[in-house]
C-alpha cells in the first residue's frame, strides 16, 4: 500500500539524515536521485519527516508510531495517512493540540528539552506545543501598497488575515510567485521581525538631514528595508555581512525596494581588532563612507531557537554547548561595532533566540561593559501567533 511506502521512505530518510545541512536541501538531493516519486509522493513523505522532527526530544526513536504521532499532532485537517493507520485519531485531528496530546498521552513537555535556558517570560507549555503548529507566512506591506496588495490577494482568492495596517498573515503553503512583487510591494518577513524597531514609533525624522545607520550583520537586508520604510526614506544606510553571496542577494533586494544610494562592505566582525574599511557608496562615484553612526543595528548571529518551528530539524539535533559559542561571537561583534556609535546614538541588539544567555545576559554585558543606557528590552513572543520569537534590546550611547 502506498501509505506504508510513504512511511517506509520517511523512516529511511530520517535514519540517513544527520542534521549537518538544512533538511530542505537534504530532501531536494534525496528526491533528485529517486525519480519514481511524483510531487504528491514527495509532499506526503516530506510532511511525515517534518512532523516527526516537531516532536523534538519527546520521541527520539524513529519508528512508525512516533512518525504517525507527529503527523497527527501537527495536522489540523483530515489527513489520509492518519486515517488509514489510525481512523480513530482522524476523528480528533481538528481538535486543539492540547486535547490531541491528552488523547494519545503524549509527553509534550519533553519536546523542548532546554527549559532552564529560556528567557524570562516565556510560557513553557505553550512554547513547547507551538512546535506542533506550522507557522504562518507573513507579508510586510510596503508604504502606499496596502489597497493594491489586498485587492490582488482577494482577486486570487487567497485567504488572508490583516494583522495590522502593515502586516498580512497567510497560510505557510501560499504560492505568491507571479502575484506579489517581492520587496517592491511587500516583504516576506515574519511578524515579530517586523516589530524589532517598535522603539522608533515616536522617532522624529529630520527631513533635512538623513539618519546614518549601520546594519552590521545585514544578511539579505530585511531589517534595513524595514528601517528605510519606518524612517520614510530619510536614512543613509551602511550594510555589511561576512558572506558574499548574501550581500549579492541584498543588492538585488535593495534594487527592487528602491534603495539606491548606500554603503556596503564584506567583513568579519567576529575578529579581534576589526577596523572599519574605506568604502564608497553604491550608486555614487566618491561618496565617503560614514563610520560614525546615529544607529547601529546588530541582528546578531544566534542559535535561531525562536525560529525552530519553521526548521524543526534544528530542534531535534540541537546541542546546548553551541549557545556559549554564539554568546562569545555576539559579544565580540558588539565590542567591534560599538566604537562607531555616535554620542546619543542608538544600538539595537536583536536575536531570533529564546535563550537567556543570548538575550538578557548579553544585553547586561553590553550595558555594563560599554556603559550604555538600556532604554528598552522586548521579548517578542511568537508561539501564540504562529510566528517566530525574537529579542530586542535598545541602548543609548551617553
Amino acid at each position: 500500500m502506498r501509505y506504508q511506502s510513504y512511511l517506509n521512505t520517511a523512516k529511511k530518510i530520517l535514519q540517513l539524515y544527520n542534521g549537518e545541512e538544512p533538511f530542505t536541501a537534504y530532501l531536494k538531493k534525496f528526491f533528485s536521485t529517486q525519480k519514481k516519486f511524483g510531487s504528491t509522493d514527495r509532499k506526503h513523505i516530506a510532511s511525515l519527516c517534518y512532523s516527526y522532527f516537531r516532536l523534538g526530544r519527546a520521541a527520539e526513536e524513529i519508528n512508525d508510531l512516533n512518525i504517525l504521532k507527529g503527523l497527527f499532532l501537527s495536522e489540523q485537517f483530515h489527513n489520509e495517512i492518519v486515517h488509514f493507520f489510525y481512523p480513530e485519531w482522524d476523528d480528533w485531528i481538528a481538535k486543539p493540540v492540547a486535547e490531541k496530546i491528552d488523547l494519545i498521552n503524549f509527553p509534550a513537555k519533553k519536546i523542548f528539552a532546554y527549559k532552564e535556558e529560556l528567557s524570562a517570560g516565556i510560557n513553557f507549555p505553550k512554547f513547547s506545543e507551538s512546535f506542533l503548529k506550522q507557522p504562518k507566512l507573513f507579508l510586510r506591506i510596503r508604504p502606499h501598497k496596502k489597497n493594491m496588495l489586498v485587492d490582488k490577494l482577494q482577486k486570487a482568492k487567497i485567504p488572508l488575515a490583516l494583522i495590522d495596517e502593515d502586516c498580512i498573515a497567510l497560510s505557510n503553503a501560499t504560492k505568491l510567485d507571479g502575484l506579489v512583487a517581492a520587496d517592491r510591494e511587500a516583504v516576506i518577513q515574519d511578524y515579530n521581525s517586523q516589530q524589532v524597531f517598535n522603539y522608533l514609533k515616536d522617532f522624529v525624522v529630520d527631513k533635512k538631514k538623513p539618519v546614518t545607520a549601520w546594519d552590521c550583520c545585514a544578511a539579505s537586508g530585511g531589517k534595513s528595508i524595514l528601517l528605510f520604510d519606518i524612517l520614510k526614506r530619510h536614512v543613509q544606510l551602511t550594510v555589511s555581512d561576512v558572506r558574499l553571496t548574501i550581500l549579492l542577494n541584498l543588492h538585488q533586494r535593495f534594487t527592487k525596494a528602491g534603495i539606491k544610494d548606500y554603503n556596503y562592505f564584506l567583513g568579519d566582525l567576529n575578529t579581534v581588532g576589526f577596523q572599519f574599511p574605506d568604502i564608497t557608496a553604491k550608486g555614487t562615484e566618491k561618496s565617503p563612507a560614514v563610520n560614525n553612526y546615529q544607529m547601529i543595528i546588530c541582528d546578531a548571529p544566534c542559535t535561531g531557537s525562536g525560529t525552530w518551528s519553521r526548521t524543526p530539524e534544528n530542534l531535534f539535533y540541537f546541542k546546548p554547548a553551541i549557545i556559549d559559542v554564539y554568546v562569545q561571537r555576539q559579544k565580540q561583534i558588539v565590542s567591534n561595532v560599538i566604537s562607531y556609535l555616535q554620542k546619543d546614538g542608538l544600538l539595537f541588539y536583536i536575536t531570533c533566540s529564546v535563550f537567556k544567555k543570548e538575550n538578557e545576559e548579553v544585553a547586561e554585558f553590553i550595558k555594563e561593559k560599554f556603559h550604555l543606557q538600556l532604554l528598552q528590552t522586548e521579548l517578542l513572543k511568537g508561539y501564540d501567533k504562529k510566528a517566530d520569537s525574537m529579542f530586542v534590546a535598545v541602548f543609548k550611547n551617553g
